[in-house]
């Protein structure tokens, strides 16, 4: 199967406009095996139905306890959005797949929580993905999902994805042009821009954590 580069797509991985409304922009920071236990938090909050979207089928806990530990942080790589309070409001996992001859791929999967939902997470991440994906020679970037997985299925229709369907499931696929100066200045600052938004939320997550515990409780009062 033969692929073309779209041009759509280019456009929309290195779109860095600001956003049209008052929302806080969606930094996207890359995450480490320090975030392990954060990244387990985050899956076993899915309920059934977003356990099906993300992994395709309803997984046990103890499936994804499995999933969390075993995932290579030195192969793949992981990308998180950080709520206020800390915690992982949606996850990209980019996995390397075997190269093909000089053809390499990667497989993209996200879950987004339903708290943090109408944001542009995934896309975000998509976005993200796509460019780290760049910028280590991969020619082809994937997604496999249900086909009803409407946000999966929004993300790969908006970026240009090659989409064949086959028994209620999708299989897409976006060409990815060389990495330039360009691509990789733009994820370097895309990174530290996420690191410093990170830390400003931990500094703030603190500081509310020590004015709580100064608070007169209910019976005290």
């Amino acid at each position: 199967m033969e692929l073309t580069i779209n041009r759509t797509a280019e456009q929309i991985v290195a779109n860095d406009s600001p956003l049209k409304d008052a929302r806080p922009p969606v930094l996207v920071r890359e995450l480490s095996s320090a975030d392990r236990d954060r990244l387990l938090t985050h899956f076993l909050a899915l309920d059934e139905d977003d356990r099906l979207l993300r992994f395709g089928q309803v997984v046990p806990d103890h499936v994804i306890e499995n999933y969390v530990r075993n995932i290579n942080f030195s192969n793949d790589k992981v990308f998180g959005v950080f709520g206020s309070a800390l915690e992982l409001v949606g996850v990209g996992h980019l996995a390397y797949l075997p190269a093909e001859g000089d053809k390499r791929t990667a497989e993209f999967g996200v879950s987004v929580l339903e708290s943090a939902r109408g944001r542009g997470i995934g896309t975000r991440m998509f976005e993200r993905a796509a460019m780290r994906s760049r910028n280590t020679q991969v020619s082809v970037l994937y997604m496999h999902c249900l086909s009803r997985n409407s946000t999966m299925m929004h993300i790969a229709r908006k970026s240009g994805m090659k989409i064949e369907y086959a028994y209620g499931e999708a299989d897409a696929y976006l060409s990815l042009a060389p990495a330039d100066q360009s691509s990789i200045m733009t994820e370097l600052l895309q990174e530290q821009a996420a690191v410093f938004d990170y830390a400003i939320k931990r500094q703030a997550h603190r500081a509310s954590q020590v004015f709580q515990a100064f608070m007169p409780t209910a019976d005290a009062a």
